[in-house]
């Protein structure tokens, strides 16, 4: 079977992309399998030279609208309208809702797992885990759902909540999240939205400054994150718990009323509430202000429009074929983040059921899963799966590839050996732009499950994957894994790859909802006219950009504005390259700019970005100092490749020891300017000293946003002693 598309690939995979493993493989059997390899592709060989020479077919799937290297470029399929809507007349997120009641009425639409009990499990360090043994899925109705948006948002507003007044939502992702939201569409409640990993501070921050007097929230939050914050948000003055469980509250400042959310919708449910008249929303109305943890400063507000939603979402669901009722999407990523809800709002529109689910109990190898039960994924078989940010979805990797790992060890030599041959033969494939069905049914059916096994699609975005684990992601779980591009500013629409394109380190064409454009940075060293492919600021046009930022004026005027013809645009401050067959590759950043003791400007995004391809790295924060000569980096190293590469020097010690040993430290550097020299980085980009963490950066930290973006201020803070020590300091 050929893949339709063209297979081009940015970023060549060394060696260590290969499955290796401790125990050898079967000689034997590997010269059998690779004289029946070549047997089979010699025996089609019609099919093997076709679909060789079409995947080196380049297939246009963006170009420029005025011929300029500039662009803007626009995707073919809509290369003359971009599109603004999902339904025609269906120009807000309640009428959106509306056509999928109207459709799909009586199919399950919200499922939650039952948790039936927890055990406390010792582990072999003494340390007590809580884990969870898990039921079946219970589903709500399209119709069900309904129901209870209709009497939510009716028993908000004999609340007191007006309409075009803001409401918060802060709450984990689940069931009750969307019906929220709904509710807030339909009622025409500006929803506003705020990570649960926020600080007390910037919480606070974004209530008051939103004018809030009621939040939805959880049992949790409100007790671990809410309660002490109370006095310094002034104007609140309802609590509404998403739990079931009724709870008598106290100790809390007068004046403040707390609900159960089931109650509140008994209360709207009321005749005499339920048909209040309510303000019906328009195109232009704000749905969301969604409150973004900067890599700098305080948290910002961004403006959502119904309108630039619909659009966002209009313009996804061109990249995602054949999205209906048949698919399950898992949704287990952060609510607050543009990516999921845009997502789940895209599911919900096209009559697709959403079971929710966590990291800690995604997969059978997750946290809270106790060994032998079965995760999330496995009970409910999704068909689409979203993956940001890269952190978290490292980790579920890590679990399932340790997993995978582990279970080919345990293999005897022949199995071993056909596991290994096959991977590094479907490696082969992939880049040779052909897929493997055959080699998919035999060999990675069981690797598959681990997923469910009905997994046709998995959307990558917040960051790039590596190419390895991308690859890995690619060859086990047998479906496109699609890299995207947005920002909240721009609804989490930008671009999306194409299903057929197995090429890593790009992000794909504009979606037919965006144009994008690139801006020189001379600065930088970026320019339109650069070779072999234009380069430049990532500007984005269209209906999915949003209003700006809420009480910003002074920082919506730097980044956004509104060309001649009245189409509004956001400056990203990335840095990108158009290649000629219209897709985008993310290279740098603007604010990553640092200029050296002797006036070489060093991109440290860019310098990340290509050393993030080393797999002993599992973050990198490059760090340079204008008053020296050359660069230093952090690094929180992966920790099965750094104790590997320990156990080889024969280097032995606590995790801690390892990492802050000397000699660890070198060999490390050593891996660092190998990979920079593979990615070509100038002499004086190429880190010369590092520190080695050996503990992950966590939002909770407070050195990395909640997309896991660097904080660059507070790394620096945090590493002040490293970094004069680096620099031959005192």
């Amino acid at each position: 079977m050929e893949i339709k598309n063209n297979f081009t690939s940015t970023a060549k995979l060394s060696s260590s992309a290969k499955m290796k493993l401790k125990h050898s493989i079967n000689p034997f059997v590997a010269y059998f399998v690779r004289f029946w390899t070549v047997f089979y592709n010699l025996f089609f060989l019609p099919w093997y030279l076709l679909a060789g020479m079409r995947g080196k077919r380049t297939i246009i799937r963006a170009r420029s609208t005025t011929n300029h290297p500039s662009g803007p470029y626009r995707c073919v399929e809509n290369f003359n309208c971009l599109m603004a809507s999902l339904y025609p007349e269906a120009d807000s997120l309640d009428k959106i809702f509306q056509c999928a009641i109207d459709g799909f009425k009586k199919r399950d639409c919200l499922g939650t797992r039952e948790i039936l009990s927890e055990e406390e499990e010792i582990q072999p360090n003494g340390k007590v885990f809580k884990k969870l043994i898990m039921g079946n899925y219970k589903w709500l109705s399209y119709e069900e759902v309904y129901r209870r948006v209709l009497h939510f948002g009716s028993g908000l507003a004999v609340l007191g909540q007006q309409s075009k007044s803001n409401i918060a939502i802060f709450c984990e992702t689940r069931a009750e999240w969307m019906i929220t939201a709904q509710a807030c569409f339909m009622y025409n409640f500006p929803l506003v939205t705020l990570y649960a990993t926020l600080g007390g501070n910037a919480i606070a921050h974004g209530l008051n400054e939103t004018q809030i007097t009621h939040i939805i929230t959880s049992k949790k939050l409100l007790q671990t994150k809410l309660k002490d914050i109370l006095l310094n948000v002034p104007k609140l003055q309802h609590i509404i718990i998403v739990d079931d469980k009724p709870t008598a509250w106290a100790d809390y400042p007068r004046g403040i009323m707390v609900h159960n959310m089931t109650a509140v919708e008994d209360l709207g449910s009321k005749p005499e509430n339920l048909h209040k008249q309510y303000t019906k929303p328009t195109t232009e109305d704000i749905a969301v202000i969604m409150y973004t943890s900067g890599s700098t400063g305080i948290p910002k507000g961004v403006m959502i429009s119904h309108g630039n939603l619909i659009a966002g979402i209009a313009g996804m669901s061109a990249r995602v074929s054949g999205l209906g009722p048949k698919d399950t999407y898992v949704g287990y990523l952060p609510l607050a983040h543009v990516l999921e809800l845009s997502a789940e709002t895209l599911c919900l529109a096209c009559g697709c059921r959403i079971g929710y689910s966590s990291p800690q109990t995604l997969a059978d190898q997750s946290a809270k899963i106790k060994k032998g039960s079965k995760g999330d994924t496995t009970v409910l078989r999704p068909t689409l799966l979203a993956a940001v940010p890269v952190k978290r979805i490292k980790e579920i990797m890590d679990r399932i590839y340790k997993n995978i790992v582990n279970k080919v060890e345990e293999m005897n030599s022949i199995k071993r050996t056909l596991f290994v041959l096959a991977y590094n033969y479907k490696m082969d494939e992939i880049f040779r732009g052909r897929s493997t069905p055959l080699c998919d049914w035999l060999i990675f059916r069981n690797v598959r499950s681990l997923l469910g096994g009905r997994t046709r699609l998995i959307l990558c975005g917040g960051a790039p994957l590596s190419p390895s684990t991308q690859i890995f992601m690619n060859i086990c779980f047998c479906c496109p894994v699609g890299q995207g591009y947005g920002l909240t500013e721009t609804c989490g629409a930008g671009t999306i790859s194409d299903v057929n394109d197995y090429s890593t380190g790009r992000v794909g064409a504009p979606l037919p909802c965006s144009e994008i454009q690139l801006k020189n940075w001379e600065e930088g060293g970026y320019t339109v006219y650069d070779r072999p492919n234009p380069r430049g600021e990532i500007i984005i046009g269209g209906p999915n950009v949003s209003k700006g930022y809420f009480k910003n004026v002074t920082k919506t005027h730097e980044d956004y504005f509104v060309d001649k013809a009245g189409q509004w645009w956001f400056s990203t401050g990335d840095i990108g390259e158009f290649y000629p067959d219209g897709c985008l590759k993310v290279i740098d950043r603007k604010k990553d700019l640092v200029k050296l003791q002797y006036g070489e400007y060093v991109a440290l995004g860019k310098i990340e970005s290509a050393l993030k391809n080393s797999p002993i790295i599992e973050n990198i924060c490059a760090y340079a100092n204008s008053d020296e000569s050359y660069v230093i980096c952090f690094v929180v190293p992966n920790q099965k490749h750094l104790m590997a590469l320990a156990k080889e020097k024969n280097i032995s010690g606590t995790w801690s020891e390892i990492c802050k040993n000397s000699d660890m430290e070198r060999e490390v550097l050593n891996e660092i300017i190998e990979v920079a020299g593979q990615a070509k980085l100038e002499t004086f980009e190429i880190p010369l000293k590092v520190h080695l963490s050996p503990e992950p950066w966590t939002p909770e930290m407070g050195l990395v946003t909640d997309a896991f973006k660097l904080k660059r201020k507070e790394l620096k803070n945090y590493y002040e002693a490293d970094i004069e020590r680096m620099y031959g300091g005192k």
